[in-house]
C-alpha cells in the first residue's frame, strides 16, 4: 500500500481536466485492478464559512458541530484524486454511486484538529458490472471519530446473475413527515459546495446529454437532507441506498419509521410513490 500525504484537502476541480479526457481516451481493456493507494490529509480544521455554506443548501443547522456526512464529502475530493492520478481502471463519468454508509463513534466539533485518509476497497461481482468502495477514516489524534463507505457501480457485460431475493422482514410502517418541493437549481447549489459538477446534476441541457430527461438531485444531497431531517443520536451509522433519479424540479415525500434503535426513512415522488432514496440510521 503505498500512501500519499497532503498538507491541505486538494482542490476537486483540480481533477475535472482528467475526468473530460476520460471521455476522449478509452481505458485500456483487459483486468481490472485497482490502485493499492490511501490519501491522507494529515492535519486539518473545517472552514467554517464553507460549513455553513453546506448546512444552508442541505438543512443542517449551525450548533457548533460538524455532520458526519460533511466529512464524507470532503473525502470526495481525496477520492476524485485518486481515480485521476492513480491507474484506475474505469471510466469515471461512467460510475453510479449506489449506496452511501457514514458510522460517527462521537459528535465532532468545529475546531478540532482531524486527519481525513481515504482507499480502495475491494473489487466485487455486481449484476450490472463490478462494484467497489471508497473507505473514509476521520480521526482526532488517534481516535478514529468517522468512517465512511461509498460505494459505486461501474457498469459493464458480466456472466454473473442478480442474487435471488431472499424472504425479506416486513416493510416498514413508513409514515409521512413532510413533502418537499425540490428547486430546479439544487443541483448547482450543492455543487458550489460539494465540489462535485457532474454535468448531470448541473443543468437539463447538460444532463440530456447523458441521457436523463432533466438534471437530477445528487446523492449525497438526498441523504443529508434526509439526515438533516432527523433527530440524530450522537453515536450512529446511517446506510442509504440510492434508487431511481430525483429529476430537478421535483416534489417528494419524507417518510420514517422508528423502532427502539432504528430510524428507517424513505424520499419517494410525491405523485407516483417510486423510491429515490432508501435508508436506516441506527443508534450505537
Amino acid at each position: 500500500m503505498n500512501t500519499r500525504h497532503f498538507s491541505q484537502l486538494p482542490k476537486p476541480y483540480l481533477a475535472y481536466p482528467k475526468v473530460i479526457q476520460g471521455l476522449i481516451f478509452k481505458k485500456p481493456k483487459g483486468e481490472k485492478v485497482l490502485p493499492q493507494v490511501e490519501y491522507v490529509v494529515d492535519s486539518f480544521k473545517v472552514d467554517q464559512k464553507h460549513l455553513k455554506a453546506y448546512n444552508a443548501v442541505t438543512g443542517f443547522k449551525n450548533n457548533g458541530y460538524i455532520p458526519a456526512i460533511y466529512l464524507a464529502v470532503l473525502s470526495q475530493s481525496l477520492q476524485m484524486h485518486m481515480m485521476t492520478q492513480e491507474a484506475f481502471p474505469f471510466a469515471i463519468l461512467g460510475l453510479v454511486h449506489i449506496r452511501n454508509q457514514v458510522k460517527q463513534s462521537r459528535k465532532v466539533g468545529l475546531n478540532e484538529q482531524l486527519t481525513l485518509s481515504c482507499k480502495f476497497g475491494e473489487l466485487q461481482p455486481h449484476d450490472k458490472g463490478v462494484q467497489f468502495d471508497f473507505i473514509t477514516t476521520v480521526k482526532v489524534g488517534n481516535e478514529v471519530v468517522i468512517e465512511g463507505l461509498t460505494t459505486y457501480l461501474a457498469r459493464q457485460k458480466t456472466t454473473t446473475k442478480a442474487a435471488a431475493k431472499s424472504a425479506e422482514s416486513k416493510a416498514p410502517n413508513y409514515a409521512v413527515q413532510a413533502e418537499w418541493d425540490i428547486s430546479e437549481n439544487t443541483g448547482r447549489r450543492y455543487a458550489l459546495t460539494s465540489g462535485d459538477f457532474n454535468l448531470i446534476h448541473i443543468h437539463a441541457i447538460t444532463a440530456k446529454a447523458f441521457g436523463f430527461k432533466q438534471a437530477i438531485a445528487h446523492g449525497m444531497w438526498s441523504k443529508a437532507k434526509a439526515l438533516s431531517s432527523l433527530t440524530l443520536p450522537d453515536a450512529y451509522e446511517a446506510d442509504v441506498w440510492f434508487k431511481l433519479p430525483m429529476y430537478l424540479p421535483s416534489k417528494v415525500e419524507f417518510l420514517t419509521a422508528t423502532d427502539a434503535k432504528n430510524t428507517d426513512f424513505l424520499i419517494r415522488n410525491s405523485k407516483n410513490q417510486k423510491p429515490h432514496v432508501t435508508g436506516v440510521v441506527t443508534a450505537l
